[in-house]
């Protein structure tokens, strides 16, 4: 199947437009693979944080693990409900970070992705085929150091010591 993810907004920010990716996967991955997959087409390094699937019906879909016996009431087991639960053209969201709220809306596609023609081989888990838009940082971090209060550093000359000369747009390699 394929599944289009929409990134809605996520550490208090909405955004438009919004970027997005879409996935090819097996109706027999689990919700937690497809979980996986998202966080790591969306650039997420930090996956120590609770995530949550809320199907069109309302039912919570996560890894009952995380949450000590406090999840939900209702809520599925994500490691072993399957894909196969969903139907073409159905929506459901997708939150990863139940704190900073990072909310995806998720589409299964009208017809069926061949993963020979995508991949040239059928992918072991849900993959992104496509994608578009800036991804923003998890923690709205947009420099390493920054700690939300400082401006942002200049930008120094380029060519001028900011990149070794590996590449010849970076300059010429001194030979020593």
């Amino acid at each position: 199947m394929s599944i289009r993810v929409d990134l809605v907004s996520g550490h208090g920010a909405d955004l438009w437009p919004r970027p997005g990716r879409i996935l090819a996967a097996a109706r027999t991955h689990s919700f937690a693979r497809l979980a996986q997959a998202i966080d790591l087409a969306f650039g997420r390094w930090d996956l120590a944080h609770l995530h949550m699937f809320t199907l069109a019906d309302k039912t919570g879909v996560s890894p009952l693990e995380w949450w000590d016996g406090e999840a939900p009431e209702g809520t599925l087991d994500g490691h072993s409900t399957k894909l196969s639960r969903l139907k073409a053209g159905e929506q459901f969201a997708y939150v990863f970070d139940l704190g900073d709220n990072w909310e995806h809306l998720c589409t299964v596609g009208e017809r069926r992705v061949d993963p020979l023609e995508e991949f040239g081989e059928t992918p072991s888990r849900p993959e992104p085929y496509w994608g578009w838009g800036t991804l923003p940082d998890q923690y709205g971090r947009r420099w390493d150091g920054d700690d939300g209060e400082s401006r942002m550093p200049e930008r120094p000359p380029r060519g001028l010591g900011d990149l070794p000369p590996i590449l010849p747009l970076w300059g010429e390699r001194r030979r020593g």
